[in-house]
């Protein structure tokens, strides 16, 4: 069957007309289709009511049912189609009957195939224009509708919507809900109908639900208790079940605002919505829906220049990614799994508070952990840690939809430099402690400072040094850095104040002391026993004796 044809109903109680009447002409050349046949007036009329024919060749004098009176029935019916009433000479009166019925178009038996075919090409091209305006108002009233919620939704109508016109759009509701609609990892508009389907709803004349689409989002807006139901029994699932991998519900994010009960407040709903999707970057894992009830908790979380409760006060600046890279530094080095991983939730906790946007967020993660990949580069040098390249985390980490995803990468990324940096004697705590010394005793270490990287206070922590390494926490530090620029001394040819800074003494005259206490000799005198220059550090040129 041709979609693009009108359809054409055939009833006469002979059947020898009947089939004369389907081959007469060529229908489909004509632009019809023939749905049925009916023999007497009854049938005529259940078909006609049942098939709603474009078009109806309907014979006056029929048993049970005068023509005339199907034509009257049908129309008390709604029926709007057209009607060729076939009637011998014998018959017009019924056939003028049937005129005053509506009926505009007659023909007398037997057909002539010239008058039924000018008669029905007519008929065609009513047809044709009445489609046509139909066709026209629908599209015309679908964007007059789009507009009118749009206009609801972003609160921009000039006046509100009269009783008639609620009507008339299908909006007259006794509550509403706004529900947008994205995908779940990248943002992507979601397809129209997944949101019927999904939720299994009967959508029949747009009665339960409208959408469209507003800032490339799917947009959608419950109508009545039903729907809102639905909503609700649909989140209910989504909280029991996690969706399985290959789901349509696995791609699925929804944030929907609050019920509202006047069209006027619709825009109250869509902006809780539009709020809550601005939150999505922190979303925990597999958090699929967002609703306004969380609302009052994201308010709280956000920081505002003129908040009295600042929560945490973090702010994304140099200072704070200083503090924080030299932190996680402290922790990975000392092998400290645990507060590294307290370190990391303190954070996560705390971007949660901030105002900042997602990409500067990121931003400011990304920065983070390149700084602590430089740091951890410099004091282990040698230990050819497997980082990723710069250029490979700054597009994993701006590609990320959540926040927990970076979080999660860069507690992965730490683990990774404990594994690599670790040595794989340590057995207890206090090697722990010695190996972070060899790393930095450069640095101006003390035990008060490390002795929480590891877990303990500083005086429980100096007992168990002083009595397993025999003797205590800074005269070990001394030992490091007297060993190391003793040779600093022979290697690498610098001068003295200058392998006094390299081993962390920052005055020389003290370094000088120390080295004095624990060699026997000043670093001059050191250089001197090993046949170097004292000051130069190099060795002297070869003496030529004159012959």
């Amino acid at each position: 069957m041709n979609t693009n044809n009108d359809t054409l109903l055939i009833a006469d109680d002979e059947s020898s007309i009947r089939k004369g009447l389907r081959c007469i002409v060529d229908w489909e050349e004509l632009g019809f289709t023939i749905c049925g046949e009916a023999s007497n007036g009854e049938e005529a009329l259940s078909r006609i009511l049942a098939l709603n024919p474009d078009l109806v060749l309907l014979d006056v004098k029929m048993p049970k049912l005068h023509g005339t009176e199907v034509i009257r029935r049908a129309r008390e019916a709604g029926y709007q189609g057209k009607c060729i009433i076939l009637s011998g000479y014998s018959d017009f009166k019924y056939a003028q009957e049937a005129i005053s019925s509506g009926v505009s178009f007659y023909l007398t038996k037997p057909i002539d195939e010239d008058d039924l075919y000018q008669t029905v090409s007519k008929i065609k091209q009513e047809l044709t224009k009445e489609h046509n305006r139909s066709t026209h108002f629908t599209e015309f009233q679908s964007k007059a509708k789009s507009v009118v919620l749009k206009e609801l939704l972003t609160n921009t109508a000039n006046s509100p919507l009269s009783a008639q016109d609620l009507d008339n759009f299908c909006l007259t509701a006794e509550i509403y809900q706004v529900v947008i609609c994205e995908d779940f990892h990248t943002q992507a508009v979601a397809a129209p109908y997944t949101f019927a389907e999904l939720f299994q709803v009967i959508n029949r004349d747009n009665n339960i639900f409208d959408h469209l689409e507003i800032n490339h989002r799917d947009v959608v807006l419950l109508k009545g208790s039903h729907g809102l139901n639905r909503l609700s029994d649909f989140l209910d699932r989504f909280e029991e079940h996690t969706p399985q991998t290959g789901s349509p519900l696995e791609s699925m994010f929804l944030a929907y605002g609050r019920p509202v009960s006047s069209p006027e407040d619709i825009h109250l709903s869509y902006e809780d919505a539009t709020t809550l999707l601005t939150r999505r970057f922190f979303c925990a894992q597999e958090q699929h829906a967002m609703g306004y009830e969380l609302l009052p908790e994201l308010s709280s979380h956000v920081r505002t220049s003129d908040s009295a409760d600042n929560h945490t006060g973090l702010e994304l600046n140099e200072t704070a990614l200083s503090d924080y890279a030299n932190r996680f530094v402290d922790y990975i080095q000392s092998y400290n799994r645990r507060m590294t991983v307290t370190t990391l939730s303190e954070l996560e906790e705390a971007l949660l508070y901030v105002s900042n946007e997602a990409h500067e967020i990121k931003l400011f993660l990304t920065d983070l952990y390149l700084q602590i990949k430089e740091k951890m580069n410099r004091a282990y040098a040698s230990a050819k840690i497997p980082f990723s390249s710069n250029s490979s985390v700054l597009e994993f980490i701006n590609t990320c939809n959540y926040l927990y995803e970076i979080i999660k990468f860069l507690s992965e990324q730490f683990e990774m430099i404990m594994d690599a940096t670790g040595n794989p004697s340590r057995d207890t705590i206090l090697d722990d402690v010695l190996y972070y010394i060899d790393h930095h005793f450069r640095d101006n270490i003390k035990l008060e400072t490390i002795a929480p990287l590891f877990g303990y206070n500083s005086a429980y922590l100096g007992k168990i040094f002083s009595k397993t390494v025999g003797e205590n926490f800074n005269s070990y530090v001394d030992h490091r850095r007297i060993e190391h620029s003793k040779q600093l001394l022979l290697e690498n040819q610098l001068k003295v104040y200058e392998i006094a800074e390299q081993v962390g003494y920052k005055n020389v005259d003290y370094f000088h002391k120390k080295f004095k206490k624990y060699v026997g000799e000043s670093p001059a005198e050191f250089r001197k026993g090993q046949g170097l220059d004292p000051e130069t550090g190099k060795y002297p040129p070869p003496t030529h004796k004159c012959p």
